[in-house]
């Protein structure tokens, strides 16, 4: 059996059936040239009727919640779904099921996971071959974002001919080579209390610091986000909303402006975001606060959770698209220096005690309206090569994350190939038309795009 972490345990802690604490993603494919009528229905059989046992961490299951133990009675049938959508599916009635399954809960006697393959999607354009999706959805506690991008990586091929006669929940079978590398490392109770130990000092400097700087116009403290109506009770209903857009359009903001594509992502979330409020007559007066997670993942292990936060001015008080960029790149940095002064631990512990009134408040759901932030933002890093299965190529994937008691929506972002997919969850019943952000998004990075085209067009004249 393996021991979960406090991290672990927070999100089952939280889970309710208005709040699954399960993420995913929608993989979608297009069809091989002269594939077969019967591909999609071939990739079907052979993953239902493999008699390969899933592998780490497809096979944990809890047990009296503090811990994972190895399942013994694995139902491929709990875990897997087969079915094609009415005709024509588009992209929107993908999203509409999509929506409905994140909504559902993952039960718990089983191990925490689900895989749907969804066939009948249209071709992208006339003459192009009919496409097919996988969504996967795996409990938070099992994986944070970066192992659950690891796991789908593992579980493609990136070459075209390559021919994969394992289901993805088999994984570690195929790459049995890597185990080692990829497996938990159980540390010995010795060295975690020294762990522990050793990161007193350091993280009471850091408070210390944190409380002298506070006042500082770019640190942000967990006290001063507005209330807004992205913070509300929330509902089990769920709206997904995806877009695909070209990185090297956010690279050229970052160049120009001088500072990091996370922040002109932030920015077009922000500026997306600032819109959105203001067509419902609902922005705050003060800027909008984003949980912004940062990877603490040191290897390439693909189990657990190993990420802290940091909290970002969105400026969304702003007119100024500039401002409003410089204000985020400034919180940002501010909250990366901090981080930079500790280490893995150091960082855990730091962040458990400064957003511990958060954490309780979300456990009581005492005050909803009354957060330590607006929403969550998250940038999860993808595959720069083209992944295959079966000769299938990914087109495209994805996010889908949680939403909380408090915080209505969240938008997390993945990169793949030459593109950033926006993947935008939030709760329908308190949430009018989140579809339209898609909309203020393109705006906001052509705004941006036009900004950048002046400056670069002033410094030639110069």
């Amino acid at each position: 059996m393996r021991l979960l972490s406090a991290v672990d345990q927070l999100f089952l802690i939280l889970e309710t059936r208005s709040q699954p604490m399960h993420v995913g993603g929608l993989f979608l494919f297009e069809l091989p040239e002269n594939a077969s009528k019967d591909f999609v229905y071939q990739l079907v059989k052979q993953m239902r009727h493999s008699q390969v046992n899933p592998t780490f961490p497809f096979n944990q299951v809890l047990d009296k919640l503090a811990f994972w133990k190895t399942d013994s009675d694995f139902d491929v049938d709990h875990h897997f779904r087969h079915l094609a959508l009415p005709k024509p599916a588009r992209i929107r009635e993908l999203l509409v099921y999509l929506s409905q399954e994140h909504g559902r809960l993952l039960d718990r006697a089983k191990p925490l996971w689900e895989c749907h393959i969804i066939e009948g999607i249209e071709p992208e354009a006339e003459g192009q071959p009919e496409r097919f999706a996988l969504y996967f959805k795996i409990h938070h506690s099992l994986v944070d974002g970066i192992a659950a991008m690891r796991l789908i990586q593992k579980s493609l091929s990136q070459s075209p001919n390559e021919v994969m006669s394992l289901p993805v929940w088999s994984l570690m079978t195929r790459h049995r080579n890597q185990v080692d590398a990829l497996l938990p490392i159980n540390k010995p109770v010795t060295q975690i209390i020294k762990e522990q130990l050793g990161t007193i000092a350091p993280v009471s400097r850091e408070l210390k610091r944190s409380f002298v700087e506070r006042h500082k116009p770019d640190f942000v403290t967990t006290t001063q986000a507005p209330s807004c109506i992205l913070n509300q009770r929330i509902s089990s209903s769920r709206r997904i909303a995806a877009e695909s857009y070209e990185l090297k359009r956010f690279f050229r903001i970052a160049k120009i402006l001088k500072v990091s594509m996370n922040d002109a992502v932030l920015a077009v979330c922000a500026g997306a975001l600032r819109q959105y409020l203001l067509s419902l007559d609902a922005l705050p007066k003060k800027p909008l606060i984003a949980f912004v997670p940062i990877s603490l993942r040191q290897d390439d292990s693909i189990h657990g959770n190993q990420v802290s936060f940091i909290l970002a001015n969105l400026g969304t008080h702003l007119s100024d698209p500039v401002t409003r960029l410089k204000t985020i790149h400034r919180s940002m940095n501010d909250g990366k220096r901090r981080f930079g002064r500790m280490n893995q631990a150091q960082v855990i512990n730091y962040s458990g005690i400064v957003y511990a009134w958060e954490g309780l408040n979300l456990l009581t759901r005492a005050l909803p309206k009354k957060q330590a932030f607006n929403l969550i933002i998250s940038n999860v890093p993808g595959s720069k090569k083209r992944l295959y299965w079966n000769g299938a190529p990914l087109k495209a994937l994805y996010p889908a994350s949680i939403v909380l008691n408090g915080q209505a929506m969240n938008i997390t972002l993945s990169s793949y190939l030459n593109k950033i997919e926006f993947g935008i969850t939030a709760c329908s019943k308190v949430l009018p038309d989140v579809q339209n952000i898609l909309k203020l998004l393109a705006n906001e990075l052509s705004i941006l795009e036009k900004i950048a085209d002046e400056i670069q067009m002033g410094a030639r004249e110069q």
